[in-house]
């Protein structure tokens, strides 16, 4: 089996746990924190508003109605990064499979489906996420449940 070969690090990364570098400081990652939540969010609320209008005129109330699915979207995200470490494996996936879903079933209601099919796409996507991420919080812990995020 091939292994990687330690390299220096770059001039200025700081070294994290593994022996690998982090090419961003705290500065960035707080920034990141932030950004990538409202930049998401207002990814998301034109989905919903374009979804909405339907291909008619773009209206006061359909753009105010983007910006509340985006300022939504992004509280809720945040919240759940906040909640979702505190918590053992299994509720943590089974939190960020629920808010895929919700978003994911939230976005196909807009579409004028009916309540069932939104909450079957819902649950299509909310099964696979838990999945892959119950898969991975469980081959990044110890016994004890420690993480091991690398």
């Amino acid at each position: 089996m091939a292994h990687v070969v330690p390299t220096p690090s770059l001039p200025g990364a700081t070294p994290v746990r593994g022996g690998t570098s982090d090419v961003f400081g705290a500065r960035e990652h707080r920034a990141a924190a932030l950004a990538v939540p409202v930049a998401v969010g207002l990814v998301y609320g034109f989905w919903c508003a374009a979804i909405r209008r339907d291909g008619g005129p773009i209206t006061g109330w359909n753009v105010l109605f983007g910006f509340v699915c985006a300022l939504a979207f992004a509280a809720v995200w945040t919240g759940v990064r906040l909640l979702a470490p505190r918590l053992k494996r299994e509720p943590h996936a089974v939190l960020w499979a629920a808010f895929a879903g919700v978003a994911l079933g939230f976005v196909h209601s807009q579409t004028g489906a009916s309540v069932l099919r939104s909450a079957f796409i819902a649950v299509a996507l909310a099964v696979p996420v838990f999945l892959v991420l119950f898969y991975r919080y469980y081959t990044h812990e110890d016994a004890a449940g420690h993480r091991d995020d690398r």
